[in-house]
């Protein structure tokens, strides 16, 4: 295996110096605001450099993570010894041609909804206050207030290693509740089209301030956290299970179950990663007791944690 100088070297020949950053501590670039340093950080600036790095990595049989916006990211306070990619100013861009937004997989679900609404275009007001990527939202199918990001996708960019780059149109993306083929076929977004409709711009405008007042009211959003903590169980909600089992307030170092939203795990004071993992476990056991169901985290765990909690 190459030496961590060389690789340091090589890397920095593809990304550029800047670019590449050593034990670069992955609390800066996840909403939870914790967690440990990822051994390389790695910013693609385009789509040719991306290309290049994926393909030392393959070459190397390195580990490797891609970084959207962190928003449903959890990262072991032990690091991660690998490779994190963050996309670029090149996968920001963002386009309306009559129906059809076209965006990069670095852009901001939220500028994207923006965009769409300044062109009267309805469709994305679910998506106007999720605080993700369009990549990392075509990857787990985010989803909000009854709309889904497979409601609206028209096709997908996406680099498979060996393939190159391919567009995989919405039925070829095999959207279900919370997951996407990028679930059981490793690759890396690279934009999307999304087919969306004509409307009336103030109205798409009231309905998405709407939707954002509700989650204002509802989520804990003046503390760090990850959105949602668990999925939802088939004929469940996470957050009642959760509160039903007597989880709310329940706390581990400085994380918390939110007494505003009970499906919400939050950072209350300078929570660890750790903390953060020991008390979703522990809401994990009482709603399996109370109710002999196992919540599936929707966070994405990072690294290596204690299994014994």
């Amino acid at each position: 295996m190459v030496s961590a100088a060389l690789l340091s070297e090589k890397l920095a020949v593809i990304a550029g110096e800047g670019n590449v950053l050593e034990h670069e501590s992955m609390s800066r670039h996840c909403s939870f605001r914790a967690g440990g340093e990822a051994r390389f950080f790695v910013t693609a600036q385009d789509t040719d450099i991306l290309i290049k790095l994926m393909k030392l990595i393959e070459e190397e049989e390195l580990e490797w993570f891609l970084l959207g916006n962190g928003s449903n990211l959890l990262v072991s306070d032990k690091g991660y010894d690998g490779i994190v990619i963050k996309l670029g100013d090149g996968f920001d861009d963002i386009s309306v041609d009559a129906d059809t937004v076209t965006a990069g997989s670095a852009a901001a679900l939220s500028r994207i909804a923006v965009a769409a609404a300044e062109h009267s275009l309805s469709g994305m007001e679910f998506a106007s206050g999720i605080p993700g990527s369009l990549g990392g939202a075509l990857t787990m199918n985010a989803g909000a207030y009854g709309g889904e990001m497979k409601d609206i996708v028209r096709d997908v960019r996406i680099y498979f290693f060996g393939e190159g780059v391919c567009s995989i149109d919405n039925a070829g993306m095999e959207f279900g509740y919370r997951y996407s083929l990028l679930k059981k076929r490793r690759g890396i977004v690279l934009g999307s089209s999304l087919r969306l409709t004509h409307g009336i711009k103030e109205e798409i405008l009231k309905k998405a301030s709407g939707l954002n007042a509700q989650r204002r009211e509802k989520q804990p959003l003046e503390y760090p956290s990850a959105g949602s903590t668990f999925k939802r169980p088939e004929g469940y909600f996470a957050g009642k299970l959760i509160s039903d089992a007597g989880c709310k307030g329940m706390s581990a170092g400085g994380a918390c179950v939110s007494e505003k939203h009970a499906g919400f795990i939050i950072n209350k004071g300078n929570a660890t990663a750790t903390d953060i993992y020991r008390l979703m476990c522990r809401v994990q056991d009482k709603v399996r007791q109370a109710f002999g169901v196992m919540l599936e985290p929707e966070v994405i765990l990072l690294g290596a944690f204690d299994e014994n909690k």
